[in-house]
């Protein structure tokens, strides 16, 4: 077997998106990925995070916030920002091979009531999950490509 794909998924807060985005990949890449998530100013896990990932079937309950400072140095395939604001303050992860952007709505910032914050970070999930959906395959396939 050959190594994994190592992954880093950056955001501010590492509270919502990165921990959604290492979740989905973790749960749908299997063995092939090996895959964190940072913030540049965490900030906790959001609990809606953690309901919405349940309500899918993944459990990060004992998640926490970390800060891309417990990552540098170590090498990464892909380094992916999933906010504005993180690719603004980490444009260039040292380590990584490659870096993406995935610009996301901050299921975080949402404001109205509980059901309607909800409604957002379902969303957020969402589309993470259609950008993973697209990533696996690429990837896995370019590394396949290099192997001849």
């Amino acid at each position: 077997m050959t190594n994994p794909i190592r992954v880093i998924f950056v955001c501010t807060g590492n509270s919502a998106r990165s921990q959604m985005a290492e979740a989905i990949l973790r749960r749908d890449g299997g063995d092939a990925f090996e895959v964190v998530s940072a913030g540049v100013d965490p900030k906790g896990v959001n609990p809606l995070t953690v309901r919405v990932l349940a309500e899918a079937g993944i459990d990060i309950a004992g998640a926490r916030s970390k800060s891309v400072a417990e990552y540098l140095g170590q090498p990464f395939d892909y380094v992916i920002t999933v906010c504005d604001r993180a690719r603004e303050s980490c444009p260039h992860f040292p380590g990584g091979r490659e870096s993406r952007h995935w610009g996301l709505d901050d299921p975080a910032e949402a404001t109205g009531t509980e059901a309607e914050r909800l409604e957002v970070f379902r969303r957020v999930m969402g589309e993470i999950t259609e950008r993973i959906r697209r990533f696996i395959p690429a990837v896995t396939g370019q590394r396949a490509d290099a192997r001849g």
